[in-house]
């Protein structure tokens, strides 16, 4: 098995702290070179993770051979140019959520649907917890599924992060809503007919801190979240059935190379006393994600999700960005 070597596009802190580290442990990726607009930055970061190669620009990597996939941790609103600039040279694109600024530019990448392998980055989706939940609601252990609830926040009022400038794609939607987002389809298995959404604005930056969702998966099924840039930070996932209820611990950020819990609980006994606790082995998402789509690469697996994923996912933000606007229920 050779393992599939990876150009990482800019040293953003997340491939930095979370994705390199996790990828250079796994048993199908190897990072091969990193690009920033930075040769002295991009050079600083290979010698630090004992990367083989540091570009002064994004072109360069794209014209490297031996590179055969990009991980790309941009900024929101260049996901979509620099994703379809690496497909056209021939690159495979792991790229960050959310993919793009909304579905019409997502749709962009058709270009080269069927060249290369895409896939947006919810590292989420290769969890244990997250398998293993789906499994539980595949089994019929909860009964029918009828609601997943989600809540994710966080604090932050930078005026120079990028989760709070709007002209780069910032907002609580945009970075955290889209998980809640995946938590839905994936538990749920389809897609949603309609969305509403109830907004509230940073003053200062205009960015949405705040939004309350429904979105209606038909049949009586929905997904209700909040999440907020502006509040403390916590995070729960519940899928509530006709039976039983499950509830992922720490959904979104679970500790990397630590273990994590869900509950599933028949409610014979009120405050959550009969919640049966169920821990799931040590990993790290990041990993057991590079190698997933590696393997894809490499055609040991189907990709798990490709451009119509990403663009679905596009759709629901763009129904819940026009709610907010319009104050009405807006179609997917």
């Amino acid at each position: 098995m050779k393992k599939v070597n990876w150009g990482i596009l800019s040293t953003a802190k997340i491939g930095r702290e979370k994705v390199i580290p996790a990828m250079q442990k796994g048993q199908w990726s190897h990072i091969g070179a990193i690009a920033s607009r930075s040769l002295a930055q991009a050079q600083k970061v290979a010698r630090e993770m004992g990367i083989a190669k540091a570009y002064g620009s994004y072109d360069e990597l794209f014209a490297d051979p031996d590179i055969e996939a990009i991980y790309n941790p941009l900024p929101n609103d260049q996901h979509v140019a620099m994703t379809l600039a690496a497909a056209r040279a021939g690159k495979h694109v792991l790229c960050e959520k959310p993919f793009a600024m909304n579905a019409r530019q997502a749709e962009e990448l058709r270009e080269v649907a069927g060249k290369v392998h895409i896939m947006e980055a919810f590292m989420v989706r290769f969890h244990p917890q997250w398998l293993r939940s789906r499994e539980l609601v595949r089994s019929g252990a909860l009964g029918e599924l009828r609601t997943v609830q989600a809540f994710f926040s966080y604090f932050n009022r930078q005026p120079d992060n990028i989760r709070n400038l709007p002209e780069v794609g910032g907002g609580a939607l945009y970075d955290i809503g889209c998980y809640a987002i995946v938590a839905g389809r994936f538990l749920f298995e389809s897609e949603p007919l309609r969305a509403v959404a109830l907004i509230d604005r940073d003053p200062d930056f205009q960015t949405d801190r705040t939004v309350t969702a429904i979105v209606d998966f038909g049949d009586g099924r929905r997904l209700d979240f909040t999440v907020s840039t502006q509040s403390v930070p916590y995070q729960r996932v519940q899928a509530i059935g006709t039976k039983k209820r499950l509830e992922l611990e720490i959904p979104f950020n679970a500790p990397l190379g630590g273990a994590t819990r869900i509950f599933v609980d028949d409610a014979s006994a009120p405050g959550g006393a009969s919640a049966v606790a169920e821990t799931l082995s040590p990993c790290d998402m990041y990993a057991l994600q590079g190698d997933a789509f590696s393997q894809a690469v490499r055609g040991e697996i189907d990709l798990p999700y490709g451009l119509d994923d990403a663009i679905s996912n596009m759709r629901i933000l763009d129904a819940l960005y026009q709610s907010g606007s319009s104050g009405r229920w807006e179609n997917v």
